[in-house]
């Protein structure tokens, strides 16, 4: 059981960096948001998403799937694309 207890911290752990990392992420989109109204761009920027997952896929190695990536990032980026309006 001592064993399962080690792994599970290091899974909290990881979890706190994951928190951290999002909440940059949101804060650098919401900065391209004042960027993008300063110069009366559109939010969504499809090719870009498109560039965001294909970065995503050549840099996974699995175990997780790529699809499984797909449906996180997309909560992700609308999260942070509401955050840009």
């Amino acid at each position: 059981m001592e064993e399962i207890a080690d792994w599970r911290d290091k899974i909290d752990e990881i979890d706190v960096q994951l928190v951290t990392l999002i909440n940059e992420r949101a804060r650098c989109a919401i900065e391209i948001g004042k960027i993008k109204k300063q110069n009366n761009m559109e939010i969504f920027n499809p090719d870009r998403e498109q560039q965001v997952f294909t970065n995503i896929f050549q840099h996974n190695t699995g175990p997780v799937s790529d699809n499984a990536f797909l449906k996180l990032f997309k909560q992700i980026i609308t999260t942070c694309r509401n955050l840009e309006k």
